[in-house]
């Protein structure tokens, strides 16, 4: 008799028991279907590991993934991972139950290579959705919008000597002649009217009447010859008025603008960048972005495109920026942390700056393989981090620690170097600011100018003189 028997298996990539084949039932006509395993004929096979050792592929890309050697006393040395994308892995990975083997790669071409080949379940560092790149691999669920941005030298100051401008606004300045000249003008015909009504003979010229409401508008004494009729102590009294207001308004901006610096506006938006820089910078990968951006429609992108150079390194782009008119385009966070890390001064301060501004926002994930069917786990577990506001809490206490970093390191270096001629850099002073010459020398500039304006007029006043012999009979 020929006994037909039938049986259900299931394979189990990850369980307590490692990768295995289980049997969970079989049918007989005799003892017909019979269930051996509580395991589910439809289980969900990657909603847990078991602490099975998971493939990444990865390469440095700070503030989203660092690398870094701890050395232990015993001489051995430990590659410990740092960055906001390694502790959203580590959180992923904690909730599905696998540990993390990051696998070497010479490049970023080979990171996404391995993913390709299926060799890499995730690549953990942020990728722009690019749609040449869906073709090859797909992605996890978009968690943050990367905008290309730029690096910028911040402006130097201008000369000190402008200060004495800074503290009225052009239009101040170009209203004040006005009832500079016509005050007094109108004063000298007031007080002639009101002479000769009094039968008084005294002249008060134009001249003198100038002088002294100039000198009056300088914080001098009222004019002595003030007249006794009520219509110009009127216009004495709105004059001097008026006086104390702008001259104090003007000591009080003036103080300001000596001690606090005044930096010219800084180019932030795209067209400002185009309009300023000779030059944009970017890795040797921006190739393709230079001529997207050659061949677009758009004036303002096609001008961007002939300003790019492809081809320079982050470190290389941001010096050609110190001491070049140009700037260096990234990620923003990217260069946001490079420029902490590397050029935070030892009062906080940084010699390049990111504009605001961005070419464009590009909504960037992980790179995954094609109907990776840990997919769905892996979305869930990204949305509900960030659901929770721990991605971006962990870059910006990254950001923060790493401008502490580099601000100390910048101390001790300081420390080690007290000369200020040799380091450039001006030592924190204690206290209220220091008026430095540098400060005070428009102050300086408006004496040695009035002395030479004085000597000339002293000079033409000699020539002019005749000889005392003429005036005696």
């Amino acid at each position: 008799m020929h006994l037909y028997r039938s049986a259900v298996y299931t394979y189990l990539p990850y369980s307590p028991d490692g990768s295995q084949v289980v049997k969970i039932a079989f049918w007989t006509p005799a003892r017909g279907f019979k269930r051996l395993s509580p395991v589910p004929f439809f289980t969900d096979k990657f909603y847990n590991f078991y602490g099975a050792k998971v493939n990444v592929t990865a390469k440095p890309f700070m503030p989203y993934w660092g690398e870094d050697v701890e050395q232990h006393p015993g001489g051995s040395r430990k590659t410990v991972y740092l960055g906001s994308d390694y502790q959203l892995l580590a959180a992923v990975a904690s909730a599905m139950n696998f540990t993390v083997w990051v696998m070497p790669t010479p490049s970023w071409a080979e990171v996404t290579k391995l993913v390709e080949e299926r060799i890499s379940f995730i690549a953990p560092v942020i990728h722009m959705v690019l749609t040449e790149r869906w073709e090859k691999y797909d992605f996890s669920y978009i968690y943050e919008t990367s905008h290309a941005s730029f690096a910028v030298a911040k402006p130097g100051l201008e000369p000190r000597w402008k200060s004495l401008y800074y503290p009225l606004a052009l239009e101040v300045w170009m209203t004040l002649p006005a009832p500079l000249f016509l005050v007094p003008f109108l004063l000298s015909l007031l007080i002639r009217a009101s002479q000769d009504g009094n039968g008084s003979r005294r002249n008060v010229g134009v001249g003198v009447v100038f002088q002294d409401m100039v000198g009056s508008f300088l914080g001098q004494g009222l004019p002595y010859w003030l007249s006794r009729s009520s219509s110009t102590r009127v216009v004495v009294t709105a004059w001097v008025i008026f006086a104390f207001i702008i001259a104090t308004v003007y000591r009080s901006n003036l103080t300001a603008a000596l001690t606090l610096p005044k930096y010219p506006s800084r180019p932030e938006t795209l067209q400002e960048i185009v309009d300023t820089v000779d030059m944009v910078t970017l890795p040797a990968y921006g190739e393709q972005h230079r001529k997207f951006y050659s061949e677009s429609k758009s004036p303002l992108f096609q001008a961007l495109g002939r300003l790019m150079n492809p081809g320079p390194s982050l470190m290389e782009g941001l010096r050609k920026a110190l001491v070049e008119k140009s700037c260096h385009t990234e990620a923003r966070k990217y260069l946001q942390y490079e420029i902490l890390d590397k050029f935070t001064e030892g009062d906080g301060s940084t010699r390049l700056y990111v504009s605001s501004g961005s070419i464009f926002p590009s909504p960037s994930a992980w790179p995954i393989p094609h109907d990776a069917p840990y997919k769905a786990h892996l979305d869930r577990w990204i949305v509900a981090t960030l659901e929770a506001g721990l991605y971006e809490k962990w870059i910006a206490d990254l950001l923060r620690e790493t401008k502490l970093k580099s601000q100390r390191r910048q101390r001790q270096r300081l420390a080690s170097d007290r000369s200020e001629q040799e380091t450039g850099v001006e030592k924190l002073s204690e206290g209220p600011p220091i008026l430095t010459l540098s400060h005070t020398q428009g102050g300086f500039i408006l004496l040695m100018l009035g002395l030479i304006l004085a000597t000339f007029a002293f000079v033409q006043e000699l020539c002019c003189l005749k000889p005392l012999g003429n005036h005696t009979k």
